[in-house]
């Protein structure tokens, strides 16, 4: 797949790019997708939820009743689940969600999500440039002129560039990150790409690791 890299004012800078076969046009594999997505969002979670059970609940131990007689259950202590203010049957633990995946299989998700942006044409190469001071209206200027659409755009960065991020920031559906925090969520969470040149390189580079 051959595209042309912008420049930031939306012309065309005359310089074509091929994008390497390997990353950007592989046979999609939707079920390694799947499990890398279920992996990130698993390590988001903080696993920190808890509740008392009855041996943790703060309440008298005295038996509620005698018993036999009483014309109803049996009952031996007000911490039981069945009283209001009792402690919780099978409440949540503290736990840890995360689990681990195999590196090729990782790459193999990026690879796919990629290859389905590059078949939908919602890729988009610029030319390398930097911002002086962080300017949201600026940025703005440049997501408009490269026409990156007004839904969730993913910006990558061959390096991490602290006025760029900070420009877009307080932009709801703009998400810059570097290269090396590419990952296959941010990609299929987006609705088009804006790679600045020079990215696509370093993804290829990737590829025999």
């Amino acid at each position: 797949m051959e595209l042309t890299v912008k420049k930031i004012d939306g012309t065309e800078s005359g310089k074509k790019v091929v994008l390497d076969e390997k990353v950007f046009g592989i046979e999609p594999n939707d079920h390694a997708i799947y499990l890398d997505v279920l992996q990130y969002l698993a390590n988001q979670r903080q696993g920190t939820a808890k509740t008392k059970d009855r041996s943790e609940v703060s309440y008298s131990t005295k038996k509620q009743g005698r018993q036999k007689g009483g014309g109803g259950a049996r009952h031996g202590s007000i911490k039981a689940n069945i009283y209001v203010g009792g402690g919780r049957a099978h409440g949540p633990r503290p736990r840890d969600y995360s689990f681990k995946l195999n590196k090729k299989l990782k790459a193999l998700a990026r690879f796919s999500a990629l290859t389905y942006k590059a078949q939908e044409n919602k890729i988009t190469l610029v030319e390398p440039f930097t911002m002086e001071a962080p300017k949201t209206k600026e940025f703005l200027q440049i997501l408009s002129a490269i026409q990156a659409g007004d839904r969730k755009v993913l910006f990558v960065l061959p390096e991490n560039s602290a006025n760029i991020y900070l420009s877009s920031r307080n932009l709801e559906n703009v998400k810059v990150i570097s290269v090396n925090e590419i990952n296959t969520y941010a990609i299929m969470n987006a609705h088009s790409l804006v790679l600045v040149d020079g990215v696509q390189d370093i993804l290829s580079s990737r590829v025999s690791r």
